[in-house]
C-alpha cells in the first residue's frame, strides 16, 4: 500500500513538472503575439520597449512577471495579485541585463528578453530598495545569487526546504547582500484564508490531499508590496515595438 501511494505521488509530481515545463516553453514561443492574445485585466498601464527599459535597470532590482502556467496562475489568484514570479537583476554590464531566478527545474541566470517573454501580456514591474546599493553590495548580490545557482525548484513552496522557489530566492539574496528583508513570512493557513475565492481544491490536489496549513512561505505578492521597496516601473514591455 505504501509503495503504491509513493508511486502515485511521484507519477503526479512528474505530470506537474511536465505541465510547468510545457507551459513555460509555450509562453516563450508565443512571445511575439502574447501582447495581443493574453491581456491581463486591470487599469491602463504604461508601455515601454525592451530597448528603453534595459538601461534603466540596476543590480539588485527585483523584476516581477506573470507566468501563464496553471500552478503559477493559482498563486497569483490566491495572493490577490497579478504577479506570480520574481527575479533579481545581477548584471547590467553586458549586451542585456541578466536576471537570477529560482525556476523549473533549477535556479539560474536568464537574459532580460527571455525573462520578459515568459510574462503573460508582457506584464512587468521593477522594484528597487529604498536605500541605494553601494558597489560592494551590488557585488554581494551577484555573489549571493551565484551561490544559489543550480538548486532544484521547490514545488512545495516551503521556506525551510533545501530547495528554492522564486520569492524565497530573491528574499535571501537581498538579505545576504544588504541586510534588508523583503516579503512577509506567513503560513499557508494565513495565505489561503485571506482570499475567500481561493480554489482550495487545486491546492489539495497539489499537495496530494493534504494542504500543509502550518508551513511557512513567502509570496511574490508580499515581496512586491514590501515597504523596503519602491516602484521603478510598472506596466507592459513591448518586445516588438516596430510592429
Amino acid at each position: 500500500m505504501l509503495i503504491a501511494t509513493f508511486r502515485r505521488r511521484w507519477a503526479y509530481a512528474a505530470v506537474v513538472f511536465f505541465s510547468i515545463c510545457c507551459a513555460t516553453v509555450q509562453a516563450t514561443a508565443a512571445s511575439s503575439t502574447v501582447l495581443a492574445e493574453a491581456p491581463v485585466p486591470g487599469k491602463m498601464l504604461p508601455s515601454i520597449s525592451l530597448q528603453t527599459l534595459a538601461p534603466t535597470l540596476a543590480v539588485g532590482d527585483l523584476v516581477f512577471i506573470r507566468v501563464a502556467a496553471k500552478p503559477f496562475l493559482e498563486v497569483a489568484d490566491a495572493t490577490l495579485s497579478w504577479t506570480n514570479h520574481v527575479g533579481v537583476v545581477v548584471d547590467v554590464s553586458g549586451a542585456e541585463p541578466l536576471v537570477a531566478e529560482a525556476t523549473v527545474p533549477r535556479s539560474r541566470t536568464t537574459g532580460l528578453k527571455r525573462f520578459v517573454a515568459r510574462s503573460q501580456g508582457g506584464r512587468f514591474s521593477v522594484s528597487r530598495l529604498n536605500t541605494e546599493l553601494t558597489e560592494q553590495q551590488k557585488l554581494s548580490v551577484t555573489r549571493a545569487a551565484d551561490q544559489r545557482s543550480g538548486v532544484l525548484y521547490d514545488t512545495g513552496f516551503d521556506l525551510t526546504s533545501k530547495r528554492q522557489f522564486c520569492s524565497r530566492y530573491v528574499r535571501e539574496v537581498l538579505f545576504e547582500a544588504t541586510g534588508k528583508t523583503v516579503g512577509e513570512v506567513e503560513t499557508f493557513k494565513e495565505l489561503l484564508s485571506r482570499n475567500p475565492a481561493t480554489k482550495l481544491g487545486f491546492w489539495r490536489a497539489w499537495y496530494f490531499g493534504n494542504i500543509p496549513w502550518e508551513r511557512t512561505t513567502v509570496t511574490p505578492a508580499s515581496v512586491l508590496n514590501s515597504p523596503e521597496l519602491h516602484s521603478v516601473f510598472d506596466g507592459v514591455v513591448d518586445l516588438n515595438p516596430s510592429r
